[in-house]
């Protein structure tokens, strides 16, 4: 029996060192990882107010509640198990799928800048009589869960991308926890930001001049900074999306806009000093936009074409 015991904490003591470097491992490669898919946050942080901006300031938390939940089903019920399951048994599948995100994307900006161009709006818009309140929230919900359903598939093929080589258990541990993290820290910027004008209000009424400066400061800032984010989140859609098609066409043998693009930008960074690789990052991360300008215009124009008008809000 002593010996049956020994034995027994020996084993213990093995596969509780196991656990602890496959966690250490876990924990490095997700800090690789997670700061890898920093552009790709900014851009989802920059996209979700654009979904309560206008409506009713009690609904606002309340909607970014809704989208967070739906993030994380999208990450935890869909593309963590897709993930791994993809990397497993046909790896070869993930980059059509990332292409086709992108595609979408590419659609989704290039049809905000040419609705601001004065083009034609489709589905209903916050300038249009809101019949039911409650279909239309929930339509601008799901328009925000479908589109971080395709920034978060981006997240998790840069992650999956980055730990390739790790163990299947270091890699679905690394997609959860840079999955939760993400989320967290995107939705709770964004609730942050929406907020802005009531703490601004809150701290008006404050019996301090300090206090009474900053509130009228952030008052007069927010409505700025949800316009700033709108333009950002339409870009940021057009950049992404048009990324995610160069890199794909490259892996698929096509070339031509990763030679574009990635030529612009070598020689940006070989013409000027030391902003050389912040001004060539920007000179490829316009062209991209560019080029899903391009493409989301085409898609646009052909969807608008042949399918019906009953799109949900923007």
């Amino acid at each position: 029996m002593p010996g049956g015991l020994v034995a027994l904490l020996d084993d213990v003591s093995v596969i509780a060192r196991t656990a602890a470097a496959s966690v250490d491992d876990i924990t490095v490669a997700a800090s690789r990882a997670g700061s890898k898919t920093a552009g790709v946050v900014i851009d989802d942080a920059a996209v979700t107010p654009s979904y309560v901006t206008g409506l009713d300031p009690s609904r606002e938390l309340p909607i970014i509640g809704k989208i967070t939940v739906g993030s994380l089903k999208n990450k935890f019920l869909i593309l963590l198990p897709g993930a791994l399951l993809l990397s497993w048994f046909l790896p070869q599948a993930i980059i059509f799928i990332l292409m086709m995100g992108g595609a979408y994307l590419s659609y989704e900006g290039a049809e905000k800048v040419m609705e601001k161009l004065g083009g034609k709006k489709h589905g209903k818009t916050l300038e249009d009589q809101i019949v039911d309140p409650v279909k239309f929230e929930e339509q601008r919900v799901n328009g925000a869960i479908r589109t971080d359903l395709i920034l978060s598939a981006e997240i998790m093929a840069i992650i999956l991308s980055e730990v390739a080589d790790e163990s299947f258990i270091v890699r679905a541990g690394v997609l959860a926890i840079v999955g939760l993290a993400v989320t967290l820290f995107v939705y709770g910027a964004v609730a942050v930001i929406v907020k802005l004008d009531d703490i601004g209000y809150h701290m008006v009424e404050k019996n301090s001049a300090f206090a009474e400066s900053i509130g009228r400061f952030l008052l007069k800032s927010v409505p700025l900074l949800l316009v700033a984010l709108s333009f950002i989140g339409t870009i940021a859609m057009l950049w992404v999306g048009g990324g995610i098609i160069v890199h794909g066409t490259h892996e698929l043998g096509f070339d031509l806009f990763y030679d574009i693009a990635h030529g612009a930008e070598y020689a940006v960074k070989s013409a000027t000093g030391a902003l050389s690789g912040f001004l060539g990052w920007v000179t490829y991360a316009a062209i991209s936009a560019i080029i899903g300008l391009v493409l989301g215009a085409i898609l646009a124009v052909v969807i608008h074409k042949f399918m019906p008008e009953d799109r949900e809000a923007h």
